[in-house]
C-alpha cells in the first residue's frame, strides 16, 4: 500500500507543493513548480500547462484587478484618505475612545475604495497611527487597530479578493459585492466595541476639535462620495465591476488634478502606475501559478479525493461547516487569500453542492475567515505592514490584536450561522 501511495501523483503534488514552502520558497512559486513537476512526470501534456497557466489570468472579471489598485493608488496619493481622517478626528473630538472607533470607520471606508488589507494599512497606518500616539493612545494598540480593520478591506466591496472567488466558483461579482456589505458592516460593529471596551478601560481620549465639523465635511466631500459612485454604478445597473474600476481610476485623477491638485507632476503620476503595475505583477502571478496547480489538481483526482475526505467526517451540516471553518483559518494563518482560493475552493465546491450552501453566502464567509488570517501570525500581512510603518515588532502589535480577533471572530460565527444577513441586500436588489 506504501508503494501504491508513492506512485500516486496526488500524493507527490502535496508533497512537492509543502517541502519548497517548508524552505520558505515564495508560495506562487511553490504552486507553480509542483504543477509543473507532476504535470511532466506523469505526462499530462506539457503544451497544456503553458495553455492553463494563460487561461489563468484570461477572465474578464480579473481585468477589475489592476483597475482597482491603480485607483487605490490614484486616491492616496491625490490626498483622500488624509481628508477622511481629518474629517473623523474633527467628528469625535476627544471623546473617550472616540479615535479608535473613527479608525475602525475609516478603514472600513477605505476598503471600499483599496480593495486591499495591506494597500489600506499602508495608506492609512501612516496617517492615523501617528494622530492617534498624538491623541494619547497606545502606540501598538494604534497599530493594531489599523491593521485588523484593514482586513475588512478584502470584505467590504470592492474587493479583489471577491472578485477572484466569483472567477473560480462562477458566482456574480456584484452579486458578493452586495453580500459583503452588511457582514462587512457586522464585523467592523463588532470591532468598534472592542476598541472602545479597551479605550475606556485604559482611558483613551481624543484632542478637542480644531475646526468646525462642516469645514472638513467640505473639504472630505469628494473623498466621501467616492464609494457612491463606485457601488452606486454597480448596483444602479451603470456599469459592470470593471467598468467601476475604470471609472474609479478616472474619478481619483479627476479629484487629484483638478479639485485638490495634488498630482501636479508627471513624475508623480509615473511614479503611481509604476506602483500598480508591482502590485499587479504579485497578484497575477499567484492568480496564474494558483490556477496551474489547481487544474493538476484536478487533473490527478486529488480535489474529488480531498472533497470525499471531508464528506465523510460528518454528515451534519453545522459540524462540517465548522471543521472547513477551521481549516481555511489554518490556511489563512500560512497563505495569502487568492493561493488558498485556488487550492481549497475546488475541493469545497462539492462539498457546497452536496448541502446546497448558498455560493455567495459561502463566498462572504470564506473570505471573512480569510481577512482573519490577515491579522494571524505566522504569515499576518496586515501585521507586518502596521509593524513596519509603526517601527515596531510583531512582539509588540500581536498583544493588543486578540481583543480585536476575538471579537472579529463572534462576528463570523453569528454570520455563519444566520445566512439571512448575508444574502438579504442581494435578494433585495434582485440578484
Amino acid at each position: 500500500m506504501d508503494m501504491e501511495l508513492f506512485k500516486d501523483p496526488a500524493f507527490w503534488l502535496l508533497i512537492t507543493f509543502a517541502i519548497p514552502l517548508i524552505f520558505r520558497v515564495p508560495i506562487a512559486i511553490s504552486l507553480g513548480l509542483s504543477a509543473l513537476l507532476v504535470g511532466w512526470w506523469w505526462d499530462m501534456g506539457v503544451d497544456m500547462l503553458s495553455y492553463n497557466f494563460f487561461a489563468g489570468v484570461a477572465k474578464v472579471p480579473l481585468l477589475a484587478i489592476p483597475f482597482f489598485i491603480l485607483a487605490g493608488f490614484i486616491m492616496e496619493r491625490a490626498g483622500i484618505a488624509a481628508r477622511i481622517v481629518l474629517l473623523v478626528e474633527t467628528i469625535v473630538g476627544n471623546m473617550t475612545g472616540g479615535l479608535a472607533v473613527a479608525t475602525v470607520g475609516v478603514a472600513t471606508f477605505w476598503g471600499a475604495v483599496s480593495g486591499s488589507g495591506p494597500a489600506t494599512v499602508a495608506a492609512l497606518g501612516l496617517i492615523l497611527i501617528p494622530a492617534m500616539v498624538k491623541s494619547g493612545y497606545d502606540k501598538p494598540f494604534a497599530a493594531a487597530t489599523v491593521s485588523v480593520t484593514s482586513g475588512l478591506a478584502i470584505v467590504i466591496p470592492p474587493s479583489i479578493a471577491f472578485i477572484v472567488y466569483g472567477g473560480i466558483a462562477d458566482v456574480s461579482v456584484p452579486a458578493l459585492f452586495a453580500a459583503g456589505f452588511i457582514p462587512g458592516v457586522v464585523v467592523a460593529a463588532f470591532l468598534m466595541i472592542s476598541v472602545l471596551i479597551t479605550s475606556r478601560k485604559k482611558g483613551y481620549r481624543g484632542n478637542p476639535r480644531t475646526m468646525p465639523v462642516s469645514k472638513a465635511l467640505r473639504e472630505a466631500f469628494w473623498g466621501v462620495m467616492t464609494p457612491v459612485v463606485i457601488l452606486g454604478g454597480i448596483y444602479g445597473g451603470v456599469f459592470t465591476p470593471t467598468e467601476a474600476a475604470a471609472v474609479a481610476i478616472f474619478y481619483g485623477l479627476f479629484v487629484g488634478v483638478f479639485i485638490y491638485r495634488t498630482i501636479n507632476k508627471f513624475s508623480i503620476l509615473v511614479e503611481v502606475l509604476v506602483e500598480s503595475v508591482k502590485a499587479t505583477a504579485v497578484i497575477m502571478f499567484v492568480v496564474t501559478c494558483a490556477g496551474l496547480y489547481a487544474w493538476v489538481a484536478s487533473t490527478v483526482g486529488l480535489v474529488e479525493r480531498g472533497a470525499a475526505v471531508l464528506l465523510s467526517l460528518s454528515d451534519n451540516p453545522i459540524v462540517l461547516l465548522l471543521l472547513i471553518n477551521v481549516i481555511l483559518f489554518i490556511a489563512g494563518m500560512l497563505l495569502d487569500a487568492i493561493s488558498i482560493y485556488y487550492v481549497l475552493l475546488p475541493f469545497l465546491l462539492p462539498i457546497m453542492a452536496h448541502f446546497n450552501w448558498d455560493p455567495v453566502w459561502f463566498g462572504v464567509m470564506m473570505t471573512i475567515n480569510l481577512a482573519l488570517g490577515q491579522v494571524t501570525p505566522p504569515v499576518a500581512v496586515n501585521l507586518y505592514v502596521g509593524a513596519k510603518i509603526s517601527n515596531l515588532t510583531m512582539e509588540q502589535i500581536t498583544p493588543p490584536v486578540l481583543p480585536m480577533f476575538g471579537a472579529a471572530t463572534i462576528a463570523l460565527i453569528i454570520i455563519m450561522l444566520f445566512p439571512d444577513i448575508t444574502l438579504f441586500l442581494p435578494r433585495l436588489l434582485g440578484m
